[in-house]
């Protein structure tokens, strides 16, 4: 299975992603992760992705497709995948079709933009040691404290209100348009992300069964 996760950031895609690499024994490709590996192992791609790192500059789709390329080319990806995070626009689905390696299904996760500020914007992280909470779905015993270790939680600047608003402002003008381009291919499978992660799984997997 050759598949796309589409879905707004704090929609669940990565949850998905690890139980469908489970279940059907295939490599999640995370862009921000096979960027971080290429600048490790120093490969082609990698070294010029470095030249924009180095200078904080965001690193050109030409550079990220070459760096998928070389990904998908390796063994372990010979049954399938999973790509979480690429495409992101018309332009780079595009090159991924380019590629002809036969993408089975674009399959999105669908949660409505008020509930997705409610999850993000309740969490809550201990900067002493990393536990997380929740002021509604995991919330401390004492209210702002950590349980695991005492410290006052803190709010990321990721999860703040109007940081995940222009997040998702960025997703609908730039990301979710791939929807619409999938779905001219006859690819694009959607669900409706639920409260209990259990829900959601259940309907992404009876989804994928459709493939």
């Amino acid at each position: 299975m050759k598949l796309i996760l589409l879905g707004a950031p704090g929609a669940g895609k990565g949850t998905q992603a690890e139980i469908i690499s489970e279940k059907y024994s295939i490599p999640t490709i995370s862009t921000g992760n096979i960027i971080r590996a290429a600048l490790k192992e120093g490969t082609e791609m990698g070294l010029k992705a470095k030249e924009y790192t180095e200078r904080g500059e965001l690193v050109p789709d030409e550079v990220v497709i070459g760096i998928i390329k070389e990904r998908l080319s390796l063994d372990d990806c010979k049954g399938g995948f999973i790509l979480d995070g690429f495409p992101r626009t018309i332009p780079q689905a595009e090159a991924l079709d380019s590629m002809n390696i036969g993408i089975d299904a674009a399959l999105s996760i669908e949660v409505a933009d008020s509930e997705i500020v409610k999850r993000m914007s309740g969490r809550r992280v201990c900067p002493a040691c990393g536990a997380s909470f929740h002021t509604e779905y995991k919330k401390p015993e004492k209210d702002g404290i950590c349980d695991v270790c005492g410290e006052a939680l803190i709010i990321r600047k990721d999860d703040e209100p109007q940081t995940v608003l222009n997040r998702l402002s960025v997703y609908h003008d730039q990301t979710e348009p791939l929807k619409s381009y999938y779905k001219a291919q006859g690819k694009l499978l959607t669900v409706e992300g639920q409260d209990k992660v259990s829900d959601t799984t259940a309907l992404t997997l009876a989804a994928l069964s459709e493939i």
